[in-house]
């Protein structure tokens, strides 16, 4: 298993009609995921000028556990619950570097 921590970064586009289902389905996932092995931080934040746009800032001790808490059954959950909600959904794999 890999020692480096690996940094999150994932962009969430709620349809504008759909917003408040999402936020919600995202909200959920939040305490659930923070008690997940390697999970060093998980922080929600929604755009200010784009109340639609979401974004995970997230560090796990390293891409493996993080690959688990992707396979966990709470985003499988959120996924079938937005799956007609979201326009756009793009994760960013990223290594600190300084």
């Amino acid at each position: 298993m890999s020692n480096q921590k690996l940094t999150i970064i994932a962009r969430i586009l709620a349809k504008e009609e759909k917003r408040e289902l999402v936020k919600t389905e995202l909200l959920k996932l939040i305490e659930i995921t923070r008690a997940e092995k390697g999970c060093i931080n998980y922080d929600l934040h929604q755009d200010n000028e784009n109340p639609n746009l979401f974004l995970f800032h997230e560090n796990w001790e390293n891409r493996e556990l993080w690959q688990v808490h992707m396979g966990n059954q709470h985003l499988a959950e959120y996924i079938k619950a937005t799956v007609d909600a979201v326009e756009e959904f793009i994760v960013h794999e990223m290594s600190h570097i300084a």
